[in-house]
C-alpha cells in the first residue's frame, strides 16, 4: 500500500497566524470595551484550549465578576467571537500572514506526484478562505479535494472526529494518508484517528509532547529556509523534507502474514458526528466547491 493523501491542520501548521489571532481577539475586546488584554505568555496556555468561543468561555470563566455580569458576558461570546473573526480574516486579506517555509513546496510537490490535499482544522470556514486566498491566490481553495472545517464534528481535537471526517470524505484509510500538524492536541487527534504524523512546532507549541509523532521538524523546509544540519530521520544534508522522502517515511510496512497483520491493524477511529445535513461517504465530488462552506451547509458554526 501506498500513501493517497495529506491532510494539513491550518493554524501552525500552515502558517505560523497565532499572533495574528491574539491581536484580532484583543483588538475586538478592546472593540466591545471588555477590559481584556492577552499577553504571549498568556494566550500560549490558553491554545490548550481548541476552538476560539471555548478559549473565550474558559477565559471568562476565570475571571472573578459577580454571577450576573458572568452570564450576562457569557451571553456574548458569539458576538465577541464575530467581531474578532471580522478582524482576523481582515488583516489576512491585507497581507499581514505568510505560509511557513516548505508549504508551498511540499503542495506543488504533492499534487505534481498525484497525492490528494485536504484540510482538517477547527479554525472557521472564513479563516480559511482568506489565509488559502492571500497565500495561495485566487486558485489556493481548488488545491484541496476536502476542507474538514469549523463545527462539522462534535467533539474538537484532540479527539479524532475531524481526522475521521477528513478521511471518510476523501474515501481514502487511514494507513494511506498522512497528517501534517503542530501541536499536542492536533497530534493526539491525528494519531487516534490512525495517522502517521508529521508535526512542525512554532513557539506556541514548542515544549508539547511530540512523542507519538512519526516525525518532529522545525519547518518543512525550502531553498530560501533549509533545513539546520542533522534532522533525525533525514539524509545526511537535507535540506528540506522532499515528497518522495515523506513517503518513504510514512509508507505502512507490509504484514508477512495474516497473524502479522492483526497487529499492524490501525486502531478504529471514534464515533463521528456526521456533517449537517447528513453523513458523507467516499470520495468528494469534483468540481467547485463555495469557499466558505468547508463541504456542510453555510449554517456551519465559525469557531477558531
Amino acid at each position: 500500500m501506498s500513501i493517497e493523501a495529506l491532510i494539513f491542520d491550518v493554524d501552525g501548521t500552515l502558517a505560523d497566524t497565532e499572533e495574528l489571532h491574539r491581536s484580532a481577539f484583543n483588538q475586538a475586546f478592546e472593540r466591545l470595551q471588555l477590559g481584556w488584554q492577552w499577553s504571549r505568555a498568556e494566550y500560549r496556555e490558553l491554545l490548550k484550549i481548541t476552538g476560539g468561543k471555548e478559549r473565550i468561555t474558559a477565559y471568562l470563566q476565570q475571571q472573578p465578576l459577580a454571577s450576573a455580569r458572568q452570564r450576562a458576558v457569557l451571553a456574548r461570546v458569539p458576538e465577541i467571537h464575530a467581531e474578532k473573526t471580522a478582524l482576523y480574516t481582515a488583516m489576512v486579506q491585507a497581507g499581514h500572514l505568510t505560509l511557513r517555509p516548505g508549504v508551498a513546496r511540499l503542495l506543488q510537490e504533492a499534487r505534481q506526484g498525484g497525492i490528494r490535499l485536504a484540510i482538517a482544522s477547527t479554525t472557521t470556514a472564513a479563516n480559511i478562505d482568506a489565509l488559502l486566498h492571500a497565500t495561495l491566490g485566487a486558485d489556493g481553495l481548488d488545491l484541496f479535494d476536502v476542507i474538514a472545517c469549523g463545527d462539522q464534528v462534535r467533539h474538537k481535537k484532540p479527539a479524532p472526529d475531524i481526522y475521521a471526517l477528513a478521511l471518510d470524505t476523501l474515501g481514502v484509510p487511514a494507513e494511506r494518508a498522512v497528517a501534517l500538524e503542530d501541536s499536542s492536541n492536533g497530534l493526539r487527534s491525528a494519531v487516534a484517528a490512525g495517522l502517521w504524523t508529521l508535526i512542525t512546532p512554532t513557539y506556541w507549541t514548542e515544549g508539547d509532547d511530540f512523542a507519538a509523532a512519526g516525525l518532529v521538524l522545525p519547518h518543512l523546509g525550502d531553498a530560501e529556509h533549509p533545513l539546520p544540519p542533522g534532522q533525525p530521520g533525514l539524509p545526511a544534508g537535507a535540506a528540506w523534507l522532499a515528497m518522495d522522502e515523506l513517503l518513504r517515511l510514512a509508507a505502512p510496512q507490509r504484514p508477512f502474514n495474516e497473524v502479522h497483520a492483526l497487529y499492524m491493524a490501525p486502531p478504529r477511529s471514534l464515533a463521528v458526528a456526521a456533517p449537517q445535513g447528513g453523513s458523507r461517504s467516499g470520495p468528494a465530488e469534483p468540481g467547485p466547491r463555495t469557499p466558505l462552506e468547508c463541504q456542510v451547509p453555510r449554517s456551519v458554526a465559525e469557531d477558531h
